[in-house]
């Protein structure tokens, strides 16, 4: 922690905080190693959140979500896992937050949680959005990060 420290306590704060995102977001895409030889896994679980969506995200998941499964579900593990592994590397922090930020509004969007008091207390909703924001915001120039 010694190391952390000597760059300041906020730029230390923000490279734990990209250290401990990035590991998250590893073990997600770890998690959805299967979704690479068996895209039926993530078509079950758009076919699951489109019994419930609202019109929004029942457009979401019909016009782009659904008919995009062979790709998307090749494309997420392998971008939570680049993604992870760039955080905890600290290769681009701004711009992997933003990127990532993105891809999980994308989730969070189709799977209908987004607009729900359930969201704002699930530990998948607030607390990883607000790190990868912040990370996005101040990521720039992170100690013990290899391209800054």
């Amino acid at each position: 922690m010694a190391i952390l420290e000597t760059s300041g306590s906020r730029e230390g704060g923000l490279r734990a905080l990209s250290l401990m995102m990035g590991t998250f977001l590893f073990y997600m895409g770890i998690d959805k190693v299967a979704w690479l030889t068996d895209h039926e896994i993530l078509a079950g679980l758009f076919q699951e959140w489109l019994r419930t969506a609202p019109p929004a995200s029942r457009w979401y998941l019909e016009t782009v979500a659904i008919p995009g499964t062979p790709v998307l579900a090749r494309l997420v593990p392998v971008a939570e896992l680049i993604a992870g592994t760039a955080l905890v590397a600290g290769v681009w922090v701004r711009l992997t937050a933003i990127v990532t930020l993105v891809m999980v509004l994308n989730f969070h969007f189709a799977s209908d949680v987004l607009f729900h008091y359930s969201y704002l207390i699930n530990a998948y909703g607030l607390p990883i959005m607000s790190g990868l924001v912040a990370l996005a915001i101040g990521g720039g120039r992170l100690p013990l990060s290899m391209f800054r």
